[in-house]
């Protein structure tokens, strides 16, 4: 058999328009597009994440990446658009109840949500889980039928979680799909212990940052020295969470590190770059 080929030319009329799709965060400012001007070149916000970018959200336990999920789907879906919301780990039910939370705090309208959120409990269904051609074919279903754009998964670690040399193959499986069906994804992905928190790494080694389009780093520091509390100007004892993009293929982007809060409402609060946090404390 005799792979395809193509001359670049023959790619235009395939190759994507490069825009942002809001998150509901200012998540959104973080990347952007340079442009060619009379004067030169202009950077501009691409106003959110890259369309059709597939994306890995990672970091150790507590550091807001469902959060970061579940608003993402809330912005989408309150603007009208389909969204398909992969719970590998939580069952559906809680799902609900953060997204009704997260609805009233970003001011959405959460009928829309209800109507625009489209669910795939794979928590409670051991041969989606264990099963990714069964989770595959729901998922494409699912998207035809209901016009979907956008997916989350939370997690894709929840779908070899015992079986982690099979990492790789998994994850370029949903990928591919991702990539075939036309959606901007997120993909929530679990660090083991030995991992460095601030790192790409994940759960099944590089393999899910080096196969998506682009990866956000989630963190989190204890306060527990005099020289943390001297530094952050926070009590001792406190956390201070930050955010990095750690590479993204598709598009430009600011590399900082970003101070985030997740606020008493439940949402992800992106404050400033950490250098401007500590001189501004």
């Amino acid at each position: 058999m005799v792979g395809e080929y193509y001359t670049l030319a023959e790619l235009e009329d395939r190759a994507p328009k490069l825009f942002g799709i809001p998150t509901g965060t200012r998540l959104d400012e973080l990347f952007f597009k340079v442009e060619k001007t009379e004067g030169g070149y202009e950077r501009r916000p691409l106003g959110g994440i890259p369309h059709l970018a597939v994306l890995n959200i990672t970091g150790i336990p507590d550091t807001g990446k469902s959060i970061l999920a579940e608003q993402f789907a809330v912005a989408q879906a309150g603007a009208g658009y389909r969204v398909l919301y992969v719970t590998v780990e939580s069952p559906a039910n809680f799902l609900y109840t953060a997204m009704r939370q997260k609805s009233d705090a970003l001011g959405v309208d959460f009928s829309q949500v209800e109507r625009n959120v489209v669910v795939i409990d794979a928590s409670a269904s051991e041969e989606l889980r264990e099963n990714p051609r069964a989770l595959l074919d729901t998922m494409g279903y699912a998207i035809k039928e209901k016009k979907i754009t956008n997916v989350v998964i939370d997690s894709i670690t929840g779908l070899y979680e015992h079986k982690e040399v099979a990492a790789r193959q998994i994850v370029r499986q949903f990928f591919n799909f991702l990539k075939k069906w036309r959606q901007t994804a997120l993909l929530v992905s679990q660090k083991r212990s030995a991992q460095a928190s601030e790192s790409a790494e994940a759960a099944g080694g590089l393999a899910v940052a080096h196969i998506l389009d682009g990866t956000i780093v989630l963190d989190k520091k204890l306060i527990e020295t005099r020289w943390d509390v001297s530094l952050y100007r926070l009590p001792l004892g406190s956390v201070l969470r930050t955010l990095r993009i750690d590479g993204c293929r598709l598009a430009p982007h600011d590399s900082r590190t970003w101070v985030f809060e997740i606020t008493d409402l439940g949402i992800i609060d992106i404050i400033s770059p950490l250098e401007e946090y500590i001189k501004k404390k």
